[in-house]
């Protein structure tokens, strides 16, 4: 009975052992065309609606938001996005805040701005322009903060 127990137990060791770790590398989707051009092509959308937005032109700015933000999307859904489409998707946040925060919805704002504060906070290297984003941020969701209280 005991050497029965035991041969049952040895067939089922073997299937108890550490799982074997097969990596799969997926491809670096910031090495493909269509990421390149995507940047491109949000980068753009953001200077347009931000010269629509200066010129008082709400409604054709929240236009051209509307169609950037799939793009900003779909930047941000690969698995380490590139340094510029981290930037031209902080533009769109931005400006989102902006309009948000000139329209006199503080709190929406505020979730924008801190998205921004959140991805530079941690960032490395450390740079001028790193910092540069992370003080406005801080700046624009102080701004919220005086509004939300006062």
């Amino acid at each position: 009975m005991r050497l029965s127990i035991l041969l049952v137990a040895a067939a089922f060791l073997p299937g108890c052992g550490s799982p074997t770790l097969v990596e799969s590398v997926a491809p670096d989707a910031t090495r493909e065309p269509w990421y390149a051009q995507t940047v491109s092509e949000l980068s753009n959308l953001n200077s347009q609606a931000e010269t629509f937005f200066r010129q008082g032109k709400g409604e054709e700015a929240a236009k051209i938001m509307g169609q950037s933000r799939p793009l900003a999307e779909r930047l941000l859904s690969v698995r380490r996005p590139s340094l510029e489409a981290l930037e031209s998707a902080s533009d769109y946040d931005d400006l989102y805040g902006r309009m948000l925060l000139a329209n006199r919805h503080y709190g929406w704002a505020r979730l924008f701005f801190q998205k921004n504060q959140a991805r530079w906070k941690n960032w490395q290297p450390r740079t001028p322009e790193i910092e540069r984003r992370l003080k406005q941020a801080e700046a624009a969701i102080a701004e919220c903060d005086r509004h939300i209280a006062g």
